[in-house]
């Protein structure tokens, strides 16, 4: 009876932190960060805001560890990638443009996240931010380093450009309205317009430097 019940309260307590950090990523949602409150948080949940405190320290620990759970690449292995090296990585970085693209669009979880990491320094959000940049340098070094040499800041300068410009527009839309220099990034239409001008810019960066 005591392994069981020992069990249960297992379950339940791991069902009262997914309440939580569901309850989180509903507020960021539909109110933005500034909401996120212990009593907001906790009557979204629908469990004690006691067990706040029990099962994460308190306030900070719990929207340090959705933080986490909602890092784009924390759901990569890393090491496993292998890039198609015989055309110098394009079709590896086309597809990552495009999953990441496509990832921000559909998620307003991380839209609300890119924000907030430019709003508020904060320790969780600026290990969110390292994470992606220990990743990235790794794709770097095995591809653009490796194959485009002595230009290969060139390259890094027009992936941020690309990477920062795909993001942007994501958040754009979501806020200012979908139109953007007369394409509506929310259509499928406008989505695949600017997918054609990231391949058309990795077509030509891959061929000149």
């Amino acid at each position: 009876m005591e392994r069981k019940s020992a069990a249960g309260n297992i379950r339940n307590k791991e069902r009262s932190k997914k309440k939580f950090l569901d309850a989180v990523g509903k507020i960021l949602r539909t109110k933005g960060y500034t909401a996120l409150k212990v009593n907001s948080i906790a009557a979204a949940a629908g469990v004690d805001k006691k067990m706040i405190y029990s099962y994460f320290g308190g306030i900070d620990g719990l929207i340090d560890e959705y933080i986490e759970s909602q890092d784009y690449w924390s759901k990569i292995m890393i090491e496993e990638i292998k890039p198609q090296v015989d055309d110098r990585g394009r079709s590896f970085m086309e597809n990552t443009f495009f999953s990441q693209f496509d990832y921000i669009h559909s998620n307003k979880e991380a839209q609300k996240l890119l924000l907030w990491r430019l709003s508020e320094s904060r320790k969780s959000l600026k290990k969110f931010t390292e994470t992606q940049g220990k990743n990235g340098e790794y794709i770097f070094k095995l591809l653009t380093d490796f194959h485009f040499k002595n230009n290969a800041e060139n390259v890094r300068a027009i992936m941020a450009i690309m990477t920062s410009g795909l993001y942007y527009l994501n958040m754009y839309a979501e806020i200012n309205g979908s139109i953007f220099c007369g394409i509506d990034i929310s259509t499928t239409k406008g989505r695949d317009e600017i997918k054609k001008a990231v391949s058309f810019l990795l077509h030509h960066t891959c061929k000149n430097l």
